[in-house]
């Protein structure tokens, strides 16, 4: 990290090649985080079916438990943006380092919980017998990890508020790699079994942890900013981050509510449901990338004193959502041919999983635009918002799709009732987008 040039601070009107240029690297950082699982998940399937289920259960949990946190990515990102457009690079460190701490005693203590809770979590899940003993070790092990995987989210956080989405890329990437290498030659090499996955992907993880913290502390001395643990830091941390925290949970109970009546309507509709939803949260990806981008611009701006230009910023990402949602939507259109038999040769899934993709293709546009003004408001700081929206969509999603089964539709009625989550969250975005209260200006809020 080195001085941040003037133009960072400069008005932004025309944000086009900044977008791209923060985007395309935090797409490429976003998409290498899921290839963890994947990676564990085509190595421990060769060692048998029970042990694949385990890794199942215990993979859900520890991905769910770390992406509840994931507010100290967003939080962070905002509070060291403002800090750098202000001026002030070796605050904009230290808030930095705040949530790094934060991260560290957040994750000391989900591990800690982890380890005795570790059987009665499983078999809540609903683990077999022969699953269970897999998914407990694995689960064990890995919760050993969380402490740096939630270092590595608010490290993540610091280097995309001082504009830097490369660096998060190159460390993605060089961790995925070092985690097949390191799951194929402890599972198979060392013959650790499922045990030596979890090991090699705790191993990954700390030392992507690693990495961030050699490029955050050299940063901080370079500019002379304190490392220690600051209290009042570490709890303002903690307070922005709370707002998030509401909304992340929010929106999990949507997508388990979905799970739960698309499971309710049988089979091949809970299959074809898990189709389309990882589809869906592969283009959440890509528009999250944009997302990121509007954290990091928008909060410079604000810490810049500069409100038209984040004003004018948050219109262009829009645009840009809304082109990209376009885009998307053609694309799963052309290639839902192609898409669909990669994931099973069963004719009712397929036929069950098409209408929900096409109600997926048409609702990106409005994904565009929802993911964008998110990351327009969570660069702001207005996280007390976020969550208040995202808490009354809920009740407005639930009511809709329990009522699925009873009124007819299956999983395209299902679909239907996520895109009018997704046009409600829209809805309550842009009235605040519109209203300008977001614009508060200084370097913090």
């Amino acid at each position: 990290m080195t001085q941040a040039p003037p133009t960072l601070r400069a008005p932004v009107r025309r944000p086009d090649r900044e977008i791209v240029a923060l985007a395309l690297p935090a797409f490429g950082a976003l998409v290498a985080e899921p290839l963890f699982v994947m990676a564990d998940s085509a190595i421990v399937g060769h060692l048998g079916t029970a042990q694949l289920a385990g890794l199942g259960v215990a993979s859900a949990l520890i991905t769910t438990a770390v992406s509840v946190f994931v507010f100290l990515a967003y939080a962070t990102t905002a509070a060291v943006a403002r800090r750098l457009g202000a001026g002030d690079l070796p605050a904009a460190i230290r808030q930095g380092m705040d949530g790094i701490w934060l991260a560290l005693l957040l994750g000391a203590v989900v591990a800690a919980l982890v380890q005795p809770l570790a059987p009665g979590i499983v078999d809540l899940l609903g683990a077999s017998s022969d699953a269970a003993p897999y998914a407990i070790t694995y689960l064990r092990i890995s919760a050993l990890g969380v402490p740096a995987m939630l270092i590595v989210l608010a490290a993540t956080g610091v280097l995309r508020g001082l504009q830097d989405t490369r660096t998060p890329l190159y460390v993605a990437v060089g961790g995925f790699a070092a985690n097949a290498c390191l799951n194929a030659g402890l599972v198979y090499g060392a013959g650790l079994g499922i045990a030596g996955s979890a090991w090699g992907t705790v191993t990954a993880q700390c030392a992507m942890a690693a990495v961030y913290l050699v490029v955050v502390v050299r940063g901080a001395r370079r500019h002379g900013a304190s490392l220690r643990p600051d209290a009042a830091g570490i709890r303002a941390s903690a307070q922005a981050g709370a707002p998030l925290l509401v909304r992340t949970l929010s929106l999990r109970a949507i997508l388990v509510i979905a799970t739960a009546v698309a499971a309710r309507l049988g089979d091949a509709d809970i299959a074809a449901h898990q189709i389309v939803l990882s589809l869906w949260s592969l283009l959440a990806f890509a528009l999250d990338a944009i997302a990121i981008a509007g954290q990091a611009i928008i909060g410079r701006c604000l810490g810049a004193d500069d409100a038209p230009g984040a004003r004018a910023a948050c219109r262009r990402m829009v645009q840009w959502g809304i082109a990209t949602g376009v885009a998307l939507g053609v694309l799963v259109v052309a290639a839902r041919p192609l898409f669909l038999p990669l994931f099973t040769g069963d004719s009712l899934v397929r036929h069950t999983a098409l209408p929900a993709l096409l109600i997926v293709a048409l609702s990106q546009p409005v994904c565009g635009v929802v993911f964008v003004l998110d990351g327009v408001l969570m660069g702001a700081g207005d996280g007390r918002y976020l969550a208040w929206a995202m808490v009354a969509t809920l009740p407005v999603f639930a009511p809709v799709a329990f009522l699925v089964p009873l009124w007819g539709g299956g999983l395209t009625a299902l679909w239907g009732a996520m895109t009018l989550m997704m046009a409600v969250r829209m809805l309550t975005l842009w009235l605040r987008a519109r209203s300008g209260r977001w614009l508060v200006t200084g370097a913090t809020r």
